[in-house]
């Protein structure tokens, strides 16, 4: 799970990480309070969506202006004009695809004199199992250029979890950043707070980009994105009440509900699979037969009939699913308990689109029976490659 900028800045916050004053804001109104309680003379009105870019960045709508989604106010009536254009409008980044996200909050924050911009991040280095900071002197928009061009631009630092951190950790991404005198007390003080909360609250990822030094040599967090995971959330409520459900995709919101595994595609067949590592297969023998799988869903190990069913569900809601694959490699997972779930999900929504299902492993006889005796036009498959096959001829016919 993301959390926006804002969010992210109020933890900085609470552990003492530098970050200029902002303050987030809902409505044009709220922007304008917001900027009268910052002293100026420069505001920054930031569109909060989750994803990067938004500096770069630009709105569909004309009435937006052509600016993108990080814009310098000189005055409170540009902060109100900068609101007025942004909320409720469709900001196109690199990261957010043709589509965009609705600007549907703002955070104005009181502007920075910059004189340096710098990147810092923290991440788990799954080849070490250490947490590992990232730091370059090429901060800024470009990162992305910066780290395909010029990777020796790029320093990293693991930490060994043994030990923790330490200051010399600090003093080495100061030098690696080009910091010096009182600097390098600030960034090991820094380092050190940004560990604590990376650890404290199991974050997956932390970024901060940029990190910038002021024309009075202060260290400030101009930017912040984090992640955690569902192992992060679980521990730490505090850190899920923070979910924006407007970033997310509703059937992908639909799905953590009943703790299943989905992402939607762009094709045509609908998946429902038992195993992330099956679902992978799945879409690629879909793909090599001709057709594109609609989405990537997992049901888990150990699903139950209702949990089968609000998959089925979820995956017939869909406009563009024009047939589904159910392929279930049953161990824990039982397959007469998927099959009932199919039977019971497929009278409930009336299926009209060709379904076909592979089943192995633990009841399959029965799972096979039930589907069998359901009085559904359900084709049955005896392998995977049969399975795609059958899927992806139904389909083409149906069209």
């Amino acid at each position: 799970m993301n959390i926006h900028e804002y969010q992210a800045k109020e933890l900085f916050r609470q552990y003492g990480i530098p970050t200029p004053t902002g303050y987030p804001a809902f409505t044009v109104d709220e922007a304008v309070a917001a900027a009268q309680k910052l002293p100026g003379p420069v505001w920054v009105v930031k569109a909060q969506i989750h994803a990067g870019g938004r500096g770069k960045g630009k709105f569909k709508e004309p009435a937006a202006g052509d600016k993108g989604g990080v814009r310098l106010a000189k005055s409170i009536d540009e902060v109100r004009t900068y609101a007025e254009q942004m909320l409720g409008n469709t900001l196109v980044t690199v990261q957010t695809g043709p589509a965009g996200r609705v600007v549907k909050r703002l955070y104005i924050e009181n502007g920075s004199e910059i004189d340096r911009e710098l990147y810092l991040s923290a991440l788990v280095d799954r080849s070490t199992s250490r947490i590992a900071f990232i730091a370059s002197q090429a901060g800024g928009m470009d990162i992305e250029q910066v780290a395909h061009e010029t990777p020796e631009k790029i320093f990293t630092l693991s930490i060994d979890p043994a030990t923790g951190y330490s200051p010399f950790h600090g003093r080495k991404i100061a030098f690696a950043l080009g910091l010096t005198g009182d600097q390098v007390n600030q960034c090991v003080k820094m380092v050190g707070d940004l560990y604590r909360l990376f650890v404290e609250k199991d974050m997956s990822l932390l970024e901060v980009n940029p990190l910038i030094v002021t024309k009075e040599g202060k260290l400030l967090c101009l930017d912040a994105k984090m992640n955690f995971d569902s192992n992060a959330l679980f521990r730490h409520k505090d850190i899920q009440e923070l979910r924006d459900l407007d970033e997310e995709d509703p059937m992908e919101v639909e799905a953590s509900k009943y703790d299943l595994s989905y992402v939607k595609l762009d094709g045509n067949i609908g998946c429902m699979v038992n195993g992330a590592g099956l679902a992978m297969a799945t879409m690629d023998i879909i793909k090599l037969y001709g057709a594109e799988p609609a989405n990537f869903l997992d049901v888990g190990g150990g699903a139950s009939k209702e949990k089968v069913q609000a998959a089925f569900k979820i995956i017939l809601s869909d406009p563009a699913v024009k047939g589904i694959l159910v392929n279930i490699f049953g161990g824990i997972m039982r397959c007469d308990i998927i099959a009932e779930g199919v039977v019971a999900a497929a009278r409930e929504m009336e299926i009209k689109v060709p379904l076909v299902v592979r089943l192995e492993g633990t009841n399959v006889d029965l799972g096979k029976k039930i589907l069998a005796e359901s009085g559904l036009k359900i084709i049955p498959a005896d392998d995977l490659a049969d399975a795609a096959q059958k899927i992806t001829a139904e389909v083409k016919q149906a069209a």
